[in-house]
């Protein structure tokens, strides 16, 4: 008998530790105290796999004291740990060494070992540029090779747009080149069959140089069916602070959402999360059937309070993961005066933040508006790392084409980490400049700094343009020599595949007179001009302003009213900067002065 209970008890210590329960609970941040929500965490005994709340925060039930963990996150060190089951873990997980150098400064354009300094520009009012470094000549013999990011941001132009109807002078850095040629979608040809991209390239004479010559590069872009695209997840991120509560920022993006909503599908769906004082979902995920409904809730936003950006993006991308449709188009856009005051707010800090962000699969569109204190700098960071793009809405009319003539442009991805490289033949170039494309100076003078592709929307057509040096006068190759002025390659990833893909082409010498290109080629050659010469470009000193608008008006589509309105923008610019000349002349013409 005794024996008999001396086994039933050994037995019964054996078998305790299999009905304990501990509760193992904890956090994990990141190296910055930040919380990481998604964490795969792996327990070991139990061979289960859980994951971290929105707040880093975790609880896992274990019948074992002590136990293994096995953390891992996108973007981070995988950590295996063991822990003491009945004590609170704060976990801290590494950057993984890839991620940190994909979190450096990006370049756009970038000509490999070639030594680049930066330099100095100035801001207007209370709003931020970026400090931009344009591309100088290069000589081919020693630098043949270049490479630059291609996407569909188009706000340098209307922003330009809005200084010169002030009757101001527009800053430098406010002018980015290649997005007010690119606001016009010039030169647009559909690629054949299933392609996702067509190429073509130009040469031609140079308007403001006789002894140069004009390479246009064109990559058109398929044009999705907005009938037969997936369905759409759709988060307004809507700001609501009290900077906001003026005509041009508010209720002009009240009226703008309000063009967008009558083009909703019923299978796409629509959330709205507002940031003023406080951060709070508006509107739940509703499907685009229920325009009323959503109209209403627009409406009824008002603005007033602090400006807390980081909050707000971080609420914007978990609501549009809590609604993620996979397969189909997830987007956040963010509408605001970019004046972020409480919470991260310098670009760095969202630089990083949004990097973070993007691995979820949600693309992000920003739309800024105001004047005064528009935050251009912070918008483009956001864009840029966020997958996506960025547009200045200056009035209702810039909304329209953003939100409704152009939404699968704008809206609908059909490729990502879009990048252009060149070769240039040394044999028949000298010397190349990429105009427009320009660098972040501390991107420039970041000799870690790498390039980062951007994003192309459906029906896009980017053009880029280079000035180059023929070794022989400008034209002489096509009579003696009709071999390749060098080669293009086209690299490219598609939505939900991280296939890199790449077209490769061959830049043959066609050259021809200015006026005898395609007009919409010509028409690019006199926005450019007049890009170079309010952006007061060193490059500029052979532009005036009789020359740009004979280009221009020998070009324009009389039919195609953005063209015609670019028209009235060279007249407003040639008074607005010929009378400043002539102050500043007046002014140094003063004895004593």
């Amino acid at each position: 008998m005794l024996k008999r209970l001396t086994i039933y008890c050994l037995l019964h210590l054996l078998a305790l530790p299999a009905f304990c329960q501990y509760y193992l609970r904890g956090e994990i941040k990141d190296e910055h105290k930040k919380p990481l929500s998604s964490v795969k965490i792996f327990v070991h005994s139990a061979r289960t796999l859980y994951t971290s709340g929105s707040s880093g925060d975790f609880g896992i039930n274990s019948t074992n004291l002590y136990d293994s963990l096995t953390l891992s996150l996108e973007g981070y060190e995988t950590k295996e740990i063991k822990v003491k089951t009945d004590v609170w873990q704060t976990i801290v997980m590494k950057l993984a060494q890839e991620t940190v150098a994909k979190n450096r400064p990006k370049l756009i354009s970038i000509t490999r070992d070639l030594e680049q300094t930066g330099k100095p520009s100035f801001t207007v009012s209370n709003e931020t540029y970026f400090q931009l470094v344009e591309n100088d000549f290069i000589k081919t013999t020693g630098y043949p090779n270049t490479g630059f990011s291609l996407n569909v941001n188009k706000a340098s132009y209307s922003n330009v747009r809005r200084f010169l109807n002030m009757e101001s002078p527009v800053p430098p850095d406010a002018v980015r080149v290649e997005e007010m040629v690119n606001y016009f979608n010039l030169n647009y040809h559909e690629p054949a069959g299933k392609n996702v991209f067509r190429f073509s390239s130009q040469l031609a004479s140079c308007p403001w140089d006789p002894e140069s010559e004009l390479l246009f590069l064109n990559v058109s872009a398929k044009k999705l069916d907005l009938a037969r695209v997936p369905p759409s997840n759709f988060v307004f991120l809507i700001d609501v602070s009290g900077s906001m509560d003026m005509p041009n920022r508010l209720p002009l993006l009240k009226a703008a959402f309000q063009l967008f909503v009558k083009n909703l599908r019923n299978i796409d769906t629509v959330s709205i999360v507002m940031y003023g004082g406080t951060v709070g979902i508006w509107l739940p995920p509703t499907s685009g059937a229920e325009k009323a409904k959503i109209s209403k809730a627009i409406e009824e936003l008002t603005a007033s309070g602090d400006t807390p950006g980081e909050s707000a993006i971080m609420a914007a991308y978990q609501l549009a993961r809590s609604s993620f449709i996979k397969g189909g188009n997830n987007r956040v856009i963010l509408a605001t005066d970019g004046d972020f005051n409480v919470g991260e707010t310098s670009e760095k800090a969202l630089d990083d933040l949004i990097t973070k962000q993007k691995q979820s699969g949600v693309y992000l569109t920003c739309l800024g508006v105001g004047m005064g204190n528009l935050k251009d700098s912070k918008l483009q960071t956001l864009a840029k790392r966020g997958n996506g793009n960025y547009a200045y809405l200056d009035d209702i009319k810039e909304a329209e084409k953003v939100l409704v003539k152009e939404l699968t442009q704008t809206l609908y991805a059909v490729a990502n980490d879009v990048f252009l490289n060149v070769r240039f033949n040394p044999a028949t170039i000298k010397e190349y400049r990429l105009i427009g494309f320009d660098n972040k100076k501390e991107a420039v003078s970041d000799p870690n700094s790498d390039i980062e592709g951007g994003e192309i929307g459906s029906g896009n057509s980017t053009l880029a343009i280079f000035q180059l040096i023929p070794v022989l006068k400008p034209g002489h190759l096509l009579m003696h020599d009709t071999a390749s002025i060098g080669k293009v390659s086209l690299r490219y990833k598609v939505p939900d595949d991280s296939t890199s893909y790449v077209l490769l082409e061959s830049l043959k010498s066609n050259y021809q007179p200015i006026d005898s290109v395609d007009r919409e080629l010509k028409f690019a050659a006199a926005v450019t001009m007049f890009g170079l010469k309010i952006k007061l470009s060193p490059y500029a000193a052979n532009i005036d302003w009789p020359l740009i608008k004979a280009t221009a008006l020998t070009s324009a589509d009389e039919f195609n009213y953005m063209q015609e309105e670019f028209l009235m923008q060279i007249y407003k610019a040639q008074k607005l900067y010929v009378s400043s000349k002539k102050k500043k002349k007046k002014k140094d013409d003063v004895p004593g002065k």
